[in-house]
Order: C-alpha cells, then sequence, then structure tokens
C-alpha cells in the first residue's frame, strides 16, 4: 500500500513538472516574439535570437567629381597614362573612415579609346576610378546632366570598368537587369539602400529602347521606389541632381521635392548640381519618421575657378539600429561636415584640401571662411549639425 502511494504521488509531481515546463516555455515564446515597429509600413515578428541587436555605421559623401581637361592634363603620367591619385591624397584618411563612401560621379568615365573632353560635353579617364577606389569610395551617382555626354557607348564604358574595380554605380545602368538590381550595401548588420535620379541631360535625349541608361527625377517614381527599397534596407539614401548653379540656397522646387521624398520615407537626401554647397536640414513627420538633407554638396574636385565653386564638403554620420523588448529603431545621428578646398595655383598640382587648413595653400582667408560656411551650412537648422575643421 505505501508503495502504491508512493507511486501514485511520483507521478503527480511528474505530472505537475512536466506541465510547469511546458507552460513556461510557451510564456517564453509569447513574451520574447517581438513586435516590430513600422519602419517599413508593416509589423513582423522577431524570434528571440535578435532580441538583443545593436548596432552603428558611419556614411560618407562628397559631391561632385567633375574632370575638366586642366585636371586630366594635370594627371597624366610620363607613359601617357593618368593618375588622379595624388589630388585626393590630404583628405584620403577621411574618405577611408566611413563604413560606407558615397561621391557624385558627375563626369562620365568613358575611357580615352572615345577621346577625353572638357565642357560642355564631358568624358574623363578611367583612372579617376581608380583614384575614387584607392580613396575609400564603395558607391558613386551616375544620374546627373552630363550622364549622356557621350552617349550610351560611355555609359557602357564607365559602368563596365566600375564594375571591374569594385565600385558600385546607381542612377545610370547597363540594362534593365542591372537597374533592377537594387543596390544595397550592408555593413554590420546594417543595410543602406541607393537610389539617384537627375534633373535632366542638357537636352540630350535618353534613347526610347535604352530607359535604363540615366533616371530622372519623377516624384511619383521615386516614392514608388523608396518604398520598394523599405522592403529590403534598413536606410534608403537618394541622390538627386537638381537645383540652379551656383545659387548657394535651395530653390522652392527643390524643397517640394525633398518634402515629397521625405513623405515618402527617404532617410537621407543627397543633392548636387549647383557646384556650391548649400545647407543643410531636417524634416520630421508626425509619426517621428526624420529625413537628414544636404541640397547641395558642392564641388569635390574641380576645375572651376570661382572662390565657393573651390569649396565643397566632406559629409560624415552615423546610422544606427536597435533592436529590444519595444522593437526597431533606427536614428541618423553626430553629422560633421568638413569643408574643403581646391588647391591649384595655375591649373595644376590638384589637391584637395581641409579648408580650414588652406592657408597653407594660398588661401589666406582660410579660417574666416571656414567660419562664413559653418554659418551657411546651418542656415536652415543647427541641430545634430557640427562643421568641423577636420575628422
Amino acid at each position: 500500500m505505501k508503495k502504491r502511494m508512493m507511486y501514485y504521488m511520483s507521478g503527480l509531481v511528474l505530472i505537475f513538472l512536466i506541465a510547469f515546463i511546458l507552460l513556461k516555455q510557451t510564456g517564453n515564446s509569447a513574451d520574447q516574439k517581438l513586435a516590430i515597429s513600422s519602419h517599413h509600413n508593416k509589423t513582423v515578428l522577431v524570434e528571440p535570437a535578435y532580441k538583443q541587436f545593436e548596432s552603428s555605421i558611419t556614411l560618407g559623401a562628397v559631391g561632385d567629381i567633375l574632370i575638366h581637361n586642366s585636371l586630366y592634363e594635370d594627371a597624366q603620367t610620363d607613359d601617357g597614362g593618368y593618375d588622379f591619385r595624388p589630388m585626393f591624397e590630404l583628405v584620403r584618411p577621411d574618405m577611408q573612415k566611413p563604413d560606407i563612401m558615397f561621391a557624385n560621379q558627375e563626369t562620365i568615365l568613358g575611357g580615352t579609346a572615345l577621346g577625353l573632353s572638357s565642357y560642355p560635353r564631358f568624358n574623363s579617364p578611367y583612372e579617376v576610378g581608380d583614384a575614387l577606389k584607392d580613396a575609400g569610395v564603395d558607391i558613386v551617382s551616375m544620374a546627373n546632366n552630363h550622364t549622356l555626354d557621350r552617349g550610351p557607348q560611355a555609359v557602357m564604358n564607365a559602368t563596365d570598368y566600375l564594375n571591374q574595380i569594385g565600385i558600385q554605380y546607381v542612377g545610370a545602368y547597363r540594362s534593365l537587369e542591372d537597374q533592377n538590381t537594387h543596390r544595397v550595401i550592408e555593413k554590420q548588420g546594417i543595410s543602406t539602400g541607393f537610389l539617384a535620379y537627375t534633373y535632366g541631360t542638357n537636352g540630350l535625349i535618353r534613347p526610347e529602347n535604352q530607359p535604363y541608361l540615366v533616371q530622372y527625377i519623377d516624384v511619383e517614381k521615386i516614392s514608388q521606389d523608396i518604398k520598394e527599397m523599405k522592403e529590403l534596407a534598413d536606410f534608403v539614401v537618394v541622390s538627386l541632381h537638381f537645383g540652379i548653379e551656383y545659387q548657394r540656397f535651395p530653390n522652392d522646387d527643390q524643397k517640394q521635392i525633398v518634402q515629397r521624398l521625405h513623405e515618402a520615407g527617404a532617410d537621407v537626401i543627397l543633392g548636387h548640381h549647383p557646384h556650391v554647397l548649400q545647407p543643410v536640414d531636417w524634416l520630421e513627420s508626425e509619426d517621428g519618421h526624420k529625413t537628414f538633407v544636404i541640397y547641395s554638396l558642392g564641388n569635390f574636385l574641380s576645375g572651376q575657378s570661382e572662390l565657393y565653386q573651390r569649396i565643397g564638403a566632406l559629409l560624415q554620420m552615423d546610422l544606427h539600429k536597435q533592436i529590444d523588448e519595444e522593437g526597431i529603431s533606427y536614428d541618423i545621428s553626430n553629422v560633421r561636415i568638413m569643408p574643403t578646398y581646391n588647391y591649384r595655383p595655375n591649373y595644376r598640382n590638384y589637391k584637395i584640401v581641409p579648408l580650414f587648413d588652406a592657408d597653407e595653400y594660398n588661401l589666406p582667408e582660410a579660417k574666416a571662411l571656414f567660419e562664413e560656411i559653418s554659418e551657411h551650412m546651418k542656415a536652415f537648422t543647427e541641430e545634430n549639425i557640427e562643421i568641423v575643421p577636420s575628422f
């Protein structure tokens, strides 16, 4: 009888123990599954393995790489080739720091076989791409008013060479298949998608049977592209070739386009075309989504002669992603801008130098100019923006 009672009690204990373990696991599973925020306008459940995640990367960007004849003549080597790397040597360490580095390749890299050319219809040596690769550039925009300067073959040559050296390109493509291949770069568990568009191509008509050659600004189309990219990437960066040349402030059209793309979900908007710096700004919607915009990055390397045309910038910002019990959060912070200056005595010995140090390169008012540029870039906002002499 005692043995029977012991077996009975042991069985009850075992049943209660198993039931407790099952309930515990079920409760943990329910607790550990996590509802994601509406960054991509949908709710997703994340398994416990991803419950704790936090990472940050640095995105860098520079403006126009605009290769006039004085630049490729200065870069010519004794063996008949070209070497643009010395022009970047003073800023190369700062360009190599970001996890992802963007540049606006304004002139087409069609190569010498097509014949090099300068303004108004440019064609540049492949070796410009080599210099960008050496300086740490990961992706270039090819959507600008000079994309079609030397026809479809120049686009084919440029994209082929960029593929060879491992620089991604966006905004101009080799085929529809190439255009439909999303440009997403993943670093440290954070994915960043890139899109690029231009206002036009100086009256040159994109062939009807080659719509992929260059992408034009169409707000409805871009908005749809942003929404598609948001399904693939944590952050969406939109490159826009827009605005009025040599104007130091954005016009109403630029502001309206930026507002529409902010509403579509763009996280970062990088502007270029004016060939001078235009200010930065933040846009924020009622749901808390924020967009950072720099209306124009200015010329980073060019043969243009006026003072403000010789001042560009190296932009850096931190992209942050966190997953915890509250969901997924995204943040852009620590925006830094280092103004730069194109040193080129007599249009030779070109070098990109930090503006703050340009008094060592025949610009005696460099420090005062640095302060002026600092105020100019923060004309719309001072929130989370720092203008720095160096990185």
